[in-house]
């Protein structure tokens, strides 16, 4: 995560330095370059490891909760709910401050889970991963249309398509300050949780059969999936793919027990986000590629590989 760091912060449109970035980050004398690092590109780092630790962590409790290879908060709806959400309250509120829009985004995102699982419950054996992800794709695509047709209506589409093209320009320290803390209480709440989880991922019975409070801690858990997929459309928008790509990458090392998979992940998840930021900056500089389109580019295949193996090579 270091070297992924440091290659993010040095390589851009502007030409800059170790030396440069170890100004800004030690000194007070600012330079050009420095002042770019610290007040441009730093935050704009920072956020893509929080949000990539985000999204990797709430997939991978997301697969252990519901038994699912292809759970996703992108494809199962949540982010969607928090983009419609985000996109409601521009229309209605304008002058909403940060910390209010990324309330309403923790409601979005409980809305869209809700719609899936309860879509999914309507018939038996509606909780199949496959059907659960169509679910998700029919949920996506619907709360998406309506987000689109109110910031056409009410002629915000250019504040909408800040979120809804999933990217990380105009990140400032200001927004950090709201949205870090509530990425990092939901990352230690899941940590904690961790124990649990792998016992609930199991099987049911058993976690029942050990005096777990299931309901309880499946409860806890989709607070944090909530509060971890909200923080990061409020931050980020709408992207998909990268709590079902991380937690398959790094199970080969960190095996099924979450409380060393969680932590892995979480790394996995901001090198994973650092390094597509990165190429989103640089592959046509000075102009930006939307990082949710290189994700995306490598997401589809992963998706279609794990639909193949059925999760089996993964679990």
């Amino acid at each position: 995560m270091i070297a992924s760091f440091i290659i993010s912060m040095i390589f851009g449109a502007a030409d800059t330095s170790l030396k440069d970035l170890w100004l800004a980050i030690s000194s007070d004398h600012a330079t050009q370059n420095s002042n770019i690092l610290r007040e441009i590109r730093l935050p704009r780092e920072v956020a893509a490891i929080a949000v990539g630790s985000a999204l990797a962590v709430s997939g991978a409790i997301m697969q252990g909760i519901t038994k699912n290879p292809l759970a996703d908060p992108g494809l199962l709806g949540l982010t969607a709910g928090a983009n419609f959400a985000l996109a409601l309250s521009l229309a209605l509120i304008p002058s909403l401050n940060y910390f209010s829009i990324m309330l309403i985004c923790f409601i979005g995102a409980a809305i869209g889970m809700v719609l899936v699982v309860g879509i999914g419950m309507i018939r038996k054996g509606g909780n199949s991963p496959l059907k659960l992800v169509l679910a998700g794709s029919a949920v996506t695509a619907f709360l998406t249309a309506i987000a689109e047709g109110i910031s056409l209506f009410f002629h915000i589409n250019k504040n909408v398509s800040m979120w809804t093209s999933g990217g990380l320009i105009g990140t400032s320290w200001g927004q950090l300050k709201v949205i870090l803390p509530a990425i990092l209480i939901g990352i230690a709440v899941a940590f904690f949780l961790s124990r649990q989880l792998t016992i609930l991922s199991l099987s049911e019975d058993v976690a029942v059969g050990l005096g777990q409070k299931t309901a309880l801690v499946k409860g806890l858990l989709f607070v944090v999936i909530i509060i971890l997929a909200g923080a990061a459309v409020a931050l980020v928008g709408n992207m998909a793919f990268i709590g079902l790509m991380v937690p398959h990458m790094v199970r080969w090392a960190a095996g099924t027990d979450y409380r060393h998979l969680l932590p892995i992940t979480a790394i996995a998840g901001g090198i994973f986000m650092l390094m597509a930021d990165t190429v989103a900056r640089t592959m046509n500089a000075p102009y930006e590629t939307p990082v949710a389109a290189i994700i995306s580019i490598l997401g589809l295949p992963f998706f279609l590989f794990i639909v193949k193996k059925g999760g089996s090579k993964f679990a």
